[in-house]
């Protein structure tokens, strides 16, 4: 009877955030439960921190850690993190797209679009690895350890971005190294 009440309270619980750590090196960008450390872009002095919506919730981290761009709220919208970056940095990510998603990346003024439709190695509905890194003057953006777009850095600095524009996407396990 015992062993029945712990199942059912088991079942019963929410689901909570994924445990994932990031490896040696990198930091949290997204911390599983809100917004911390992210603004509304634009808009230096609004700050999501310990909010778990952003832009009435085209933006919003789900109980289980996940930050998901809502289509069904319009808005051609973007967030960015509070801190900035320089030209030795690494940003890592799981992303899952839904049909119709075409959204952006910004980092050191190179532009990148997550749009499966153009992208031979993304895979709609399934979650796959993103890797952006700035070195030596180049952004380089990979999918799934391919190369999906190589850039030449147009800034020396800038918050690393993410816009909402069309169609679902999910974003979990955001982290980030910075220095050489």
């Amino acid at each position: 009877m015992r062993l029945l009440a712990c199942v059912a309270a088991l079942m019963a619980a929410p689901v909570a955030a994924d445990d994932f750590t990031p490896e040696p090196g990198f930091a949290a960008l997204l911390n599983g439960k809100d917004l911390a450390g992210w603004r509304v872009r634009g808009k230096p002095g609004e700050s999501l921190d310990g909010k778990t919506e952003a832009h009435k919730g085209r933006f919003k981290v789900t109980k289980d850690g996940t930050l998901v761009i809502d289509p069904a709220v319009k808005g051609d919208v973007r967030i960015e993190t509070a801190r900035e970056f320089g030209p030795e940095t690494v940003i890592r990510f799981d992303f899952r797209p839904g049909p119709g998603c075409n959204n952006d990346l910004f980092l050191l003024g190179s532009k990148f679009d997550i749009n499966p439709a153009m992208l031979k190695t993304v895979k709609v509905g399934e979650w796959n690895a993103m890797e952006v890194a700035a070195s030596g003057g180049r952004v380089v953006f990979r999918i799934n350890g391919e190369v999906a777009r190589t850039d030449p850095k147009k800034a020396d600095t800038s918050a690393f971005e993410i816009r909402a524009e069309y169609g679902p996407v999910e974003i979990r396990r955001m982290r980030v190294r910075t220095g050489g």
